[in-house]
């Protein structure tokens, strides 16, 4: 007899989190592992935002914050929706949490009731649709390839839809696929979206940064879509903050008050060093990424080279994140060093133990022809990992 509650036995662990482990246990053993699994860019958060953190300990920010973040951070929030989204939001707008995956698991626990549908364009981040379990809501897959570059179209959205449809909840730039939607792409799901009131749209706009295709387009700007869009943003990713935990959101002011109501009871507010420490961040004029911009347009242009290079991988060109998702499809029912991969769980698994490499698979992000990398990496690293995962596959 399990105690445990069906809602935790029911829930997927999280592919990428269980991968890392994997990679490191393997590590721990002796084992020459490159780990190309987590989203984590491998640069330090810049000095000035440290010392920012810093100057808040001496000033002693050490108690409770309140519940939706410091007015100074939500006002600096609205200042960089509107210098880099040209979106109008004001303080009672925003919320501030402790990273956007908080903020993204608040929006379907304050949005979604037992048995509605949240629309997911697949490939989608892992997580999302596990959260919309958690709401105990329905998540709806809608699937794209490697030949549409991963977007789905006006018509598969419009097909999607049903008297049951809540939320559409997609990432753009995309992770796993990198994809990034333009502003025409946009415009046409806004099209199918304006003729249905009780629909909302969470937009994640956390890779908005790391985007090669020089423009980048918040789906709230596209008119008639501000008032049902709820954006999500942080500074892990722009800025290497991954593990100072702070993620926002910008949204009609009755979803902030909303998921300030359920974040009172579950967190309270975020770190209060952390806080202090991205109001400069926020504040920072975005140029002052360009180096590390430039540095993950490299790896990519990199990667995406060697792997087409290897037969029977095929690819698309992705346009930002940091995340290369080639279709792996042509490799299943092969027999590989004597392993039969009937899958892209099997081909992931194959290439730790054969390859020493991890990746994640594709089955995890709502694509099972498909497996995800990370390239945020050194190209040294980058070079390497190709050789092996060439090696064992040829």
């Amino acid at each position: 007899m399990n105690p445990l509650s069906d809602r935790i036995n029911n829930l997927s662990t999280s592919q990428t989190l269980a991968m890392a482990a994997k990679a490191r246990e393997l590590k721990a053993q002796g084992k020459d592992i490159i780990s190309l699994s987590l989203g984590e860019p491998d640069f330090n958060t810049p000095d000035f935002i440290k010392e920012a953190a810093i100057k808040a300990i001496h000033e002693n920010y050490s108690t409770y914050s309140p519940v939706d973040g410091y007015v100074e951070l939500k006002e600096a929030i609205c200042r960089k929706f509107k210098r880099d989204n040209n979106l109008d939001y004001k303080p009672a707008n925003i919320v501030v949490s402790t990273g956007a995956k908080q903020s993204l698991y608040n929006v379907c626990q304050v949005m979604l009731n037992p048995g509605e549908e949240c629309i997911l364009p697949a490939p989608y981040w892992v997580s999302y649709a596990e959260m919309v379990k958690m709401a105990e809501a329905v998540p709806v897959e809608v699937p794209t390839s490697v030949e549409s570059d991963f977007k789905i179209t006006p018509q598969q959205l419009e097909a999607a839809i049903t008297p049951k449809t809540k939320l559409m909840m997609f990432s753009s730039p995309c992770n796993p696929s990198g994809s990034v939607y333009s502003r025409e792409e946009l415009t046409a799901l806004a099209k199918v979206l304006e003729k249905y009131p009780n629909i909302y749209v969470v937009s994640d706009e956390i890779y908005e940064h790391i985007n090669f295709s020089g423009t980048f387009c918040s789906i709230a700007t596209i008119p008639g879509m501000f008032d049902k869009t709820i954006t999500v943003n942080g500074v892990a990713k722009a800025f290497a903050m991954t593990g100072w935990r702070i993620g926002y959101i910008g949204a009609p002011e009755f979803i902030a008050k909303a998921c300030t109501k359920m974040q009172g009871q579950v967190t309270s507010g975020a770190n209060s060093i952390a806080q202090r420490a991205t109001i400069t961040a926020v504040d920072a004029d975005p140029s002052v990424l360009k180096d590390m911009v430039s540095a993950f347009h490299s790896r990519r242009d990199l990667v995406v080279g060697l792997l087409k290079e290897i037969p029977g991988v095929k690819i698309n060109v992705p346009e930002g994140a940091f995340y290369v998702f080639p279709d792996v499809s042509s490799f299943f029912g092969k027999t590989l060093n004597g392993v039969e991969i009937k899958n892209a769980d099997d081909l992931s698994m194959y290439l730790l133990e054969h390859a020493n490499v991890a990746t994640v698979t594709g089955d995890a992000f709502g694509n099972p022809d498909c497996i995800r990398f990370s390239y945020a990496t050194s190209e040294e690293i980058l070079k390497e990992a190709l050789k092996r995962i060439k090696q064992a596959l040829a």
